[in-house]
């Protein structure tokens, strides 16, 4: 089932051909964001599930054409990332500490809205195509054997980031360039867990004005779903809505700028896309990319460095 909103945040079962409304099914749980409305969809979600798979197989189909998609986790309470999670090709033994960062969930927008690029001049802005992963239940010390009972949901998303600063320009502290308005887009819906057999087995596809850029298969992640799920829980409780993101293979990377229209898609998720606007008009070749063989010598570089420092968090279940 892939449940989300449309139009002004109507709660909805998204279909192949359109959406389903089910506000009669879930009403009751509207709360003052819906942020928090979505939040007390998945945690009720166990007692709604039957009147929602009714909805969804007997329900009026409202065409595609005629609603608006918006961001399913319109504001999640945490955002966090997976930092170069992902082997590009070349096997990584042993695995190197799990690195993470949050990003602002002030960042989010949803399907046909606009990537603004602000007035920061960096090298380049990067598209990075993820898998996003949505938490349905509190999830505090859990084992690697158990952290996708922790999951409601997945999503696809877009990791937008200003690289290093241009030359005079003071760099933003943290990974603060990861966390512009409107650097997060997410959607269409949240497919539920039981859709997808295996988070770490799924193809994942960028495209820049038709233009296939990225194209991977989440087997490569470095630390699998499960581990960085369990991982974080050891550091935080993970709440319902929570979103993390996978990480990405940096192969086909380039640049978005003012004009394209680019689009995500991840097996069984979906597809959906944004605009992008740059007042400032500022521009890149988009045809230099990251090629494949310019990341596995990257990973080859790092694989030399020392593997310093370690998570609290060390069994792995594989």
């Amino acid at each position: 089932m892939k449940i989300g909103f449309y139009n002004d945040f109507q709660p909805c079962v998204v279909k192949d051909n359109g959406v389903v409304d089910v506000s009669d099914v879930v009403g009751h749980l509207s709360i003052s964001s819906p942020q928090h409305y979505m939040e007390r969809i998945i945690n009720n979600f166990g007692e709604l599930r039957g009147a929602l798979e009714a909805a969804e197989s007997g329900g009026t189909v409202i065409p595609m054409d005629q609603v608006r998609l918006r961001a399913p986790v319109p504001r999640p309470g945490k955002v966090l990332c997976g930092n170069a999670n992902y082997m590009e090709g070349v096997p990584i033994d042993p695995p190197r500490p799990l690195k993470t960062f949050f990003k602002s969930p002030d960042a989010v927008i949803g399907p046909g809205d606009t990537v603004e690029l602000p007035a920061y001049n960096p090298v380049i802005f990067n598209h990075e195509a993820e898998l996003a992963v949505v938490i349905g239940k509190t999830a505090h010390n859990v084992s690697e054997d158990d952290a996708l009972d922790y999951v409601f949901g997945y999503m696809t998303a877009v990791d937008v980031s200003a690289r290093a600063p241009s030359e005079g320009e003071s760099q933003l502290p943290g990974d603060y360039g990861k966390s512009f308005d409107t650097f997060l887009p997410i959607g269409p819906a949240i497919t539920t867990a039981d859709e997808i057999a295996d988070p770490n087995n799924l193809n994942v596809r960028y495209w820049v004005n038709e233009e296939l850029r990225q194209n991977y298969n989440t087997s490569d992640m470095e630390h699998s779903i499960k581990y960085v799920i369990a991982a974080l829980s050891h550091v935080m409780s993970l709440k319902p809505g929570d979103v993390i993101l996978a990480g990405t293979n940096h192969s086909g990377l380039g640049p978005l700028q003012d004009g394209d229209f680019a689009e995500i898609e991840i097996d069984g998720l979906g597809r959906q896309g944004q605009t992008v606007s740059d007042p400032y008009g500022r521009s890149w070749d988009p045809h230099e990319v990251r090629l494949p063989h310019e990341m596995a010598a990257r990973r080859e570089s790092l694989k030399s460095q020392p593997n310093n420092g370690t998570w609290p968090f060390q069994p792995r279940g594989g």
